[in-house]
């Protein structure tokens, strides 16, 4: 059994990263629209989101107005802690 291309990135680093993208309306470019866009990607730079932005300037018609992130990475480095003794029971 082979781990999952998410596991694989998450022991690289990456980490999940969600944006809230609220654009402008292209017929109505008084109202604003959100989308929300959930990838894994490295903080801080975010390759992924930045390419997703890119994208969309490049092809879609609603101008961004805002882009929030949120970022968490899933796995994390072992807390560990020195003992000072040891105690044996039967």
């Amino acid at each position: 059994m082979q781990a999952s291309p998410e596991f694989r990135k998450q022991l690289a680093g990456y980490g999940l990263t969600t944006a809230e993208i609220l654009y402008r309306m292209p017929d109505h470019p008084a109202l604003l629209q959100s989308y929300i866009w959930q990838d894994y990607d490295l903080f801080p730079d975010f390759p992924q989101l930045k390419g997703f932005l890119d994208f969309w300037t490049r092809t879609l018609d609603g101008p961004l107005f805002r882009v929030t992130v949120g970022h968490c990475r899933l796995i994390k480095p072992a807390e560990l802690k020195a003992l000072g003794g040891e105690f044996r029971l039967h």
